[in-house]
């Protein structure tokens, strides 16, 4: 397959919206490292990022939506600590794992029952989410087991046979990835520490 490497203007980002909602796998940045964006609705695609990355299908898949209103349809319920949390971190590195509808693939579940999503801040990865118009998936763009890629030459150099296409949106930042925090559950877990601190978090994570 032939990669097409996309600008990150309004015109590449409509086509790659297109090539999402036909099944394709898209590398696009966001405020930490390139991400790999599959419509997270459909099953052959969430198939395909996870021969691309040669992922376990028992690893779930994180989701990018594009506003708060669409976590209706994706999870049972939200409480008023995860409320909080969004109010605070979102748009931002922060992943929180809320119990998944039963609706969703379990591909992107990994049978866990759980679905972890976030609202990138990164204007280009928030313009690509606006433009499919339901959720993507926001795995980092590399093979598992391998360094997170931030120019989109190492997306190129690592995927570049295996996805439709990058949106070339120069370095990323880097660092660390996303903070995933559990808020399934009655207190809030920190499953994979990250962007976001434990400092930062400190004050949502105790108390009833």
């Amino acid at each position: 397959m032939n990669c097409v490497i996309l600008q990150s203007d309004s015109q590449g980002i409509s086509q790659a919206s297109q090539m999402i909602l036909n099944g394709g796998v898209v590398a696009f940045p966001t405020e930490t490292f390139y991400g790999l964006g599959a419509d997270a609705l459909n099953e052959k695609a969430l198939k395909k990022i996870f021969q691309v990355k040669g992922r376990y299908e028992s690893k779930p898949l994180p989701l990018l939506i594009a506003n708060r209103t669409w976590l209706s349809g994706l999870v049972k319920k939200i409480s008023p600590r995860a409320e909080s949390l969004m109010e605070r971190f979102w748009p931002g590195p922060l992943t929180l794992v809320f119990e998944a509808s039963p609706h969703l693939p379990n591909l992107l579940t990994a049978n866990t029952g759980k679905v972890g999503i976030r609202i990138s801040s990164h204007p280009i990865a928030q313009a690509l989410v606006q433009a499919v118009g339901r959720p993507i998936t926001g795995t980092s763009a590399n093979r598992s087991g391998y360094p997170s890629a931030s120019i989109s030459a190492e997306v190129l150099r690592a995927l570049g046979e295996q996805v439709e296409a990058i949106i070339d949106g120069g370095k990323t930042k880097g660092g660390l990835g996303s903070t995933v925090l559990d808020v399934s559950g009655s207190r809030p877990i920190i499953i994979r520490p990250g962007a976001v601190s434990r400092e930062e978090l400190a004050s949502f994570l105790d108390g009833p």
